[in-house]
């Protein structure tokens, strides 16, 4: 295949649609961080550990496996959220609750 430049400086198999655009990285780390001070421990380290893995797939190119492991520390960060509220609750109303 001839690789000739183009007159706006672009090779041609570029103008053609062979490149592919990068996809945005989504490791949703702001998140895990977040998580990290809700009192489900075990849960928010494992999706931590997802999204700094969702980072290296990403570094090294495999956009898929970045994708795939994003979307797993999404969901467990969203768990942790929602496992954290769910004890911080029980703990308020058991507290203000009792004698």
């Amino acid at each position: 295949m001839d690789t000739q430049s183009s007159l706006d400086g672009r090779a041609d198999h570029l103008k053609y649609g062979e490149a592919q655009e990068t996809p945005p990285l989504r490791n949703y780390l702001c998140l895990t961080m977040f998580t990290c001070f809700c009192p489900a421990w075990p849960i928010n380290i494992v999706a931590l550990v997802f999204s700094l893995l969702a980072q290296k797939s990403y570094d090294e190119e495999d956009y898929d496996g970045s994708k795939r492991l994003g979307r797993k520390a999404l969901h467990l960060g969203i768990v942790s959220f929602v496992i954290g509220l769910v004890i911080v609750t029980a703990y308020t109303v058991v507290h203000f609750t009792t004698v």
